[in-house]
């Protein structure tokens, strides 16, 4: 009977002893200078913070959620345009999560020039970081789609 009461302990205690997850994203694709951040590197960059909500069952889900602005990670890696006309918003943005779930913005929606969404990557939800690594934050989706979970990869095409 202890032996049992001791397996249960450790299966319920196990979890809440882990280890946060790991906030290790690759921004890559057609870059010029490939990167690699981790939670020291997104924390030194300027942070925004946005209210958003979601319908999530029978209440909203809502933040504020803090991290940085998609724009000035894509930025930061410097784009490789083709030559032509505002040829920097012919790219679209792939957000991997961890899971395998994808997500596709194009750069004239979060590009100041033109949209200007304020999307972000998410490291934490009202003060607190998320249990499941960093988060896609695309304000104005209705239903919270492309709020890709635990991102492990940002590709620019």
């Amino acid at each position: 009977m202890k032996r049992l009461v001791a397996l249960v302990f450790l299966l319920v205690l196990t979890p809440a002893l882990a280890d946060p997850p790991a906030l290790d994203v690759t921004v890559d694709g057609t870059v010029q200078t490939p990167l690699r951040l981790n939670a020291a590197t997104l924390r030194a960059l300027p942070a925004t913070e946005l209210t958003v909500q979601w319908p999530l069952g029978s209440h909203l889900q809502a933040g504020p959620y803090k991290g940085v602005l998609l724009m000035s990670l894509v930025a930061q890696a410097v784009t490789k345009d083709e030559a032509g006309k505002n040829s920097y918003i012919r790219h679209t943005v792939l957000v991997y999560g961890r899971d395998g779930y994808i997500a596709a913005l194009a750069e004239g929606e979060f590009n100041p020039a033109y949209e200007g969404k304020m999307v972000i990557l998410a490291y934490e939800v009202n003060g607190k970081p998320f249990k499941d690594g960093l988060r896609l934050v695309v304000p104005g989706d209705k239903e919270g789609g492309r709020q890709v979970h635990d991102v492990v990869r940002i590709e620019v095409r």
